[in-house]
């Protein structure tokens, strides 16, 4: 493979059917794109981030990271010691009159702590790992869509670079698409969201705490107002501690509520924040810190297929984030992950025919993994979407430690494939015989 020419002279733009500039392309530096260039370099791939912010960068996210997070950034030699991380140990559950704090499980396969970092700086500290691994990263720069070859191939990016939108073009033999949930790349490519699948919203905002060291991640599964207690406000609510005087704290909203799309969110949320405890101090709009900010969180594979035409899809592009939990960084780091495998073996074929039978199995190992999982997260965000059923579960569920064990196994898909308990070997069971996504 080795360092392909980067040269934007005369002569290569003229003869831009011989030029290469990487191996592959990583459209997007956030954890998914971060990921799949620091594992792609470490095996020697030639590799070009394009990302179209300047670091570091904010996004929209609950900023915590479940054991199947800590174990991906394990794997990239992350320092998660350090100033900035802040380490839980499991979930704090409020639902149906009952307060439940659950450890995360103890197993073979991750971590047994969570951790806490904000996305500001977060996105930053792996985009670097990826760079001290020889990978390449330029900001500044906005990928506009593809460029196909005589056989609709896609051989590389169109861009637009810099404060002066320069247009250029970037080659490659590969290109992987990490572009987060807007997913203008494969957009481009013809690619849309599918409808069948769930999709949600969240919105949050930082607030000054006394109590930002929580050792829990707190979960709210019934959500009341400050103007009205008695009735229950759509959707789940979370307060994470940050650790540096703030907590993460938001709410969500799946499009299995009758109420999606018809509420205010951020109004929702300030109601919500009038209700909470007086020991969070987060009753007090005067230590709001910063805007309330909001994103969609695009679930169960709903965008597809994930290998096409020279492309592969990565986390929120390709529509990882669970169902069950909204989480997506874990989902981002581990596909990308995969398709750095994938790539690096692709590569390495010299014929054509067999390089695109190796990019083919991306999509096919995808579903192997979280296809069945996935398929019970879309029935279980139908039925949490219907208040009656969300009301029946809180009730009869909570009161019951043992229940809620399996229940935090299953939404934070936290189990061992092998040589596991009752449980593990339960959910393992289900995510088998159902039908993948």
């Amino acid at each position: 493979m080795g360092r392909a020419s980067t040269d934007t002279d005369a002569s290569t733009r003229t003869d831009a059917s011989k030029r290469t500039d990487a191996d592959v392309i990583v459209v997007g530096g956030g954890p998914g794109g971060s990921a799949t260039a620091f594992h792609l370099a470490r095996h020697g791939v030639n590799v070009l981030v394009l990302e179209k912010a300047e670091f570091p960068r904010e996004k929209v996210c609950g900023d915590g990271l479940t054991p199947r997070a800590v174990k991906q950034l394990v794997a990239m030699g992350v320092d998660t010691e350090g100033q900035g991380w802040t380490r839980n140990r499991g979930l704090r559950v409020i639902g149906g009159g009952v307060r439940l704090e659950l450890d995360w499980p103890d197993l073979s396969s991750f971590p047994n702590f969570g951790l806490t970092r904000t996305r500001l700086d977060f996105d930053e500290i792996l985009v670097r790992r990826a760079t001290e691994q020889g990978a390449v990263l330029q900001t500044g720069t906005t990928v506009t869509g593809p460029v196909y070859d005589a056989t609709g191939r896609v051989v590389g990016v169109e861009t637009m670079c810099g404060p002066d939108k320069e247009p250029r073009t970037y080659r490659a033999p590969l290109v992987v698409a990490a572009d987060g949930v807007s997913g203008r790349f494969p957009l481009a490519m013809g690619m849309v969201k599918r409808a069948d699948r769930p999709i949600g919203v969240a919105v949050r905002r930082y607030y000054k705490s006394p109590r930002h060291n929580d050792e829990y991640l707190e979960s709210w599964l019934e959500l009341r107002g400050k103007n009205d207690t008695q009735k229950l406000l759509p959707g789940y609510g979370w307060i994470f501690g940050m650790g540096d005087g703030r907590v993460n704290v938001g709410l969500g909203v799946l499009n299995s509520s009758v109420d999606f799309g018809k509420s205010n969110y951020k109004e929702m949320l300030v109601d919500w924040m009038g209700a909470t405890p007086p020991d969070w101090e987060m009753n007090d709009e005067a230590n709001a810190d910063g805007p309330i900010m909001g994103a969609a969180l695009p679930m169960g594979f709903n965008r597809v297929p994930h290998y096409t035409r020279g492309v592969l899809l990565v986390g929120d592009s390709g529509g990882m984030v669970n169902p069950f939990n909204g989480e997506g960084i874990a989902y981002a780091m581990e596909s990308g992950a995969l398709a750095a495998e994938v790539a690096v073996q692709a590569l390495a074929e010299k014929d054509a025919a067999r390089r695109e039978r190796t990019l083919q199995f991306y999509p096919v190992e995808l579903k192997a993994r979280y296809g069945g999982y996935y398929r019970l997260g879309g029935w279980f965000v139908k039925l949490i979407g219907r208040p009656e059923i969300m009301r029946f579960a809180t009730k009869h569920g909570m009161p019951h430690p043992t229940l809620m064990r399996f229940v935090l196994k299953l939404l934070a898909n936290l189990t061992d494939q092998r040589g596991g308990d009752a449980m593990d070997r339960v959910i393992n069971a289900m995510t088998r015989v159902v039908p993948a996504v």
